[in-house]
């Protein structure tokens, strides 16, 4: 049998797990990055009348051995979306990226796909000096192959190829046959399997500066749906156009794709007479996570017939002190009531206490150091957590649980306990984020939001 072509091999060959698809309620920065690989696939395709070429046979396979590839004929591209937060930063190791940057899945994956995709990953941050010493070899020897040059590495760039030899045996979970396991220590690796890094390295690309999640509404239109909006000469709001498209593949991720044949059964699926399924016929059975051009033409051109159709609903926000501070932190709209709801009943039991009760002030004063004292440490355990908001309120909700009654002032309840957190929020005396200008915020909210002081 002859050499199976990238796309054969691709859909022929099971992956090794799926649980990308069932997790990515809460990724939605992979679908967005993706839509944007989509957008750019459909405006190379375009003709001169603004439709794909019907010569053309682009389409993203979304969660499907990696996060998704993309496919043109039977050429493949493997795509690993890795989302960095402002607290991890860029990749400082070759072993982070092979291991956290996905590269050594990766380079299983294109090992066992023969070696016939190219790879790429997306991500937010770039690399470290030490990792940009491996992207220079790869990009050296990407150079040589697209000439058709033989694949050879500079004696500069020998070490941090050999480095990520020995990255790969720590981190991939299905090397090749014949490759010495990690061991301690590490032997030195061998010409074979410099050879086949090699070649892994000359498809390897690295495509970081990606928008991060926080920015995505307020950028992702502008930079991923304006071009193909001022291709097409439309005069209209690109936020339509880009909630069209990424709503599909955010679909095709979760493998909530339309299936034409729905539960229908396989009937006469293996009769007497029948072969092997090819490229196509695999293909088909994969219809619910693949998002075609034709697919994109027809959300984009829905968002041209119905622009309004398609513009995300405002999000009114509110304006409180407390508020502003938890959606910075990226606290869920449930929180933000509940917290708003307990700051209120804080604020009455101490009135109330306050109007009949002499010793009230200093009862309240001493509570507010405790409460201060468990935000501090909720703080420090939960600084390393990206978004910090919803992992501060469940650390402080776990601090205030652990609290002794003699902590609590008479007919105070740990619900009370956490309101008065909300009400040192208010009195920016705690944060969920890190510290902004309040005031700032609240005005640029209201002015976006057509409000008056």
């Amino acid at each position: 049998m002859g050499a199976q072509s990238a796309r054969q091999l691709f859909f022929s060959l099971p992956q090794l797990d799926d649980s990308g698809a069932d997790t990515l309620d809460r990724y939605n920065w992979q679908a967005s990055m993706a839509a944007a690989d989509g957008l750019r696939l459909y405006l190379d395709a375009l003709n001169d009348d603004g439709r794909p070429a019907q010569d053309v046979d682009s389409r993203i396979v979304c969660e499907y051995h990696e996060d998704w590839a993309a496919v043109d004929g039977d050429a493949v591209e493997l795509v690993s979306a890795k989302h960095r937060d402002v607290t991890t930063g860029p990749f400082t190791t070759i072993n982070s990226l092979a291991d956290a940057g996905g590269v050594a899945h990766l380079f299983g994956r294109w090992h066992a796909l023969d070696e016939t995709p190219s790879c790429r990953v997306v991500t937010t941050f770039g690399l470290s000096p030490e990792v940009q010493k491996l992207e220079k070899a790869w990009e050296k020897l990407r150079e040589l192959r697209l000439a058709q040059q033989p694949l050879t590495v500079p004696e500069e760039h020998r070490k941090p190829v050999t480095d990520l030899c020995q990255a790969l045996r720590s981190y991939c979970k299905e090397l090749p046959p014949g490759w010495a396991p990690a061991a301690r220590p590490m032997p030195p690796p061998t010409d074979a399997e410099v050879a086949q890094v090699i070649r892994f390295m000359a498809v390897l690309d690295v495509e970081a500066g990606k928008l991060p999640r926080d920015h995505l509404a307020y950028a992702a239109a502008n930079m991923y749906a304006r071009p193909l909006c001022d291709h097409l000469r439309l005069a209209i709001d690109p936020e339509s156009v880009w909630a069209a498209v990424h709503d599909i593949f955010y679909a095709r991720m979760r493998k909530a794709g339309r299936v034409p044949t729905g539960k229908l059964p396989a009937v006469l699926a293996y009769r007497i007479g029948a072969t092997s399924p090819d490229a196509a016929q695999l293909e088909r059975a994969l219809v619910n996570r693949i998002v075609t051009l034709q697919d994109i033409d027809v959300a984009v051109r829905t968002a041209i017939s119905q622009p309004h159709g398609y513009r995300p609903l405002p999000r009114l926000q509110r304006t409180t002190k407390l508020a502003v501070k938890m959606t910075a932190g990226q606290c869920p709209d449930n929180s933000i009531e509940r917290a708003e709801h307990l700051a209120q009943e804080y604020r009455d039991y101490w009135r109330e206490e306050r109007s009949g009760n002499p010793t009230a002030r200093v009862a309240q004063a001493r509570l507010d150091r405790y409460l201060l004292r468990i935000g501090d440490e909720a703080t420090l355990s939960t600084l390393s957590e990206a978004p910090r908001g919803p992992a501060f309120w469940r650390e402080v909700q776990r601090l205030i649980a652990a609290s002794s009654p003699a902590d609590m002032p008479s007919g105070m309840d740990p619900e009370l306990l956490l309101g008065g957190i909300c009400e040192l929020t208010s009195q920016c005396k705690v944060w969920f984020s890190d510290r902004f200008d309040v005031d700032q915020a609240i005005e640029a909210i209201r002015r976006g939001q057509g409000q008056t002081s």
